[in-house]
C-alpha cells in the first residue's frame, strides 16, 4: 500500500534538513474482506473537475474522520467497501458530505493539526459491513503497540489505486519531535504514490490512535511516517460533532 503523493514534508519533525523526501509507503498484504468495517473510501471531487482519493474511518452514523489535507470541492464517501471495482452493490452505502470541518489550526504547509471531520449527508446504516471504530482516550499517553494501517492506495509506483483493501503492521517509535507536534511516528519504506492518506492507525483492540498524515525520506532510504495523534484531539472531535448536530 502507498500513501498520498501530494503531501508536503515537515522537515523539522524528523530533523532531516537538507535531505531528500517522499511522502508515501508501499508494502502490506490484502485484508480479509470486510474485516475492517470502519474503513471509508473517499472520492474527492476537485475544483478543476479532476478527482482523487483518500481514506477515512467511521466514528458514528453521522461522521467520518480523515486528514485535513484531503480537502476538496465536494466528496462521495463509500461505506462497506472491500473491492473498489464494485462500488455499486447491496453491501455498499454511498453518501454525500453535508459539511466539512478541518481543524481550525491546520497548517497546510507544515501539516500541523492535520485532521478533519466529514458530516455525512445522510446517516450511515450499521450492519456487518459498516461499523464505527472507537477512538483512543485523551488520557492515553502510552506509546501503542501492535498497530496496523490500512487503505486502498497504490501498491506500486505510478500504478492505479488498489482494488482490494490492503493492510500492514507498523511499529511506532519514540520521537520527541513527533510528540511535541501531536504525532505518532513509525519507520517505513518509501515509494512514490497516493491514496492512503486519512486512514486510521489502529492499535490494540481495534482502537483508532491516529490519522495517516505524511512521510519523510532521507537519501539512504530510511523513512518515517507520521500520524496525527487522535488522543490529543478527542475534545475537538467531540465538541465539533456536538456543534454540528445542534445546528440541524
Amino acid at each position: 500500500m502507498l500513501f498520498n503523493n501530494k503531501l508536503p514534508v515537515l522537515m523539522v519533525l524528523l530533523t532531516l534538513y537538507g535531505q531528500g523526501r517522499a511522502e508515501k509507503i508501499i508494502g502490506g498484504h490484502v485484508a480479509e474482506p470486510h474485516s475492517r468495517p470502519y474503513m471509508v473510501f473517499i472520492r474527492r471531487h476537485l475544483a478543476n473537475n479532476d478527482e482523487s482519493f483518500c481514506d477515512g474511518f467511521l466514528l458514528n452514523e453521522d461522521f467520518v474522520l480523515t486528514a485535513a489535507h484531503c480537502q476538496a470541492k465536494n466528496y462521495t464517501v463509500y461505506l462497506g467497501v472491500d473491492d473498489t471495482k464494485y462500488l455499486k452493490n447491496d453491501k455498499i452505502q454511498d453518501r454525500t458530505v453535508e459539511k466539512v470541518f478541518p481543524h481550525e489550526n491546520y497548517d497546510k504547509n507544515a501539516f500541523v493539526n492535520d485532521i478533519m471531520l466529514l458530516k455525512l449527508g445522510s446517516k450511515a446504516v450499521m450492519n456487518n459491513f459498516v461499523k464505527p471504530i472507537s477512538l483512543a482516550s485523551r488520557d492515553d499517553e502510552t506509546l501503542p503497540k501492535s498497530c496496523i494501517i490500512s487503505g486502498w492506495g497504490q501498491t506500486r509506483p505510478d500504478g492505479a489505486i488498489s482494488d482490494k483493501l490492503m493492510e500492514m503492521n507498523v511499529t511506532l517509535v519514540e520521537n520527541s519531535n513527533c510528540t511535541k507536534l501531536k504525532l505518532y511516528c513509525s519507520d517505513g519504506i518509501a515509494r512514490p504514490g497516493k491514496g492512503d492518506s486519512g486512514g486510521p492507525l489502529v492499535c490494540g483492540h481495534s482502537t483508532a490512535y491516529g490519522v495517516v498524515a505524511f512521510m519523510s525520506l532521507n537519501p539512504n532510504g530510511h523513512s518515517m511516517v507520521a500520524y496525527t495523534k487522535t488522543p490529543c484531539y478527542v475534545d475537538w472531535i467531540t465538541s465539533t460533532m456536538k456543534k454540528a448536530l445542534s445546528k440541524k
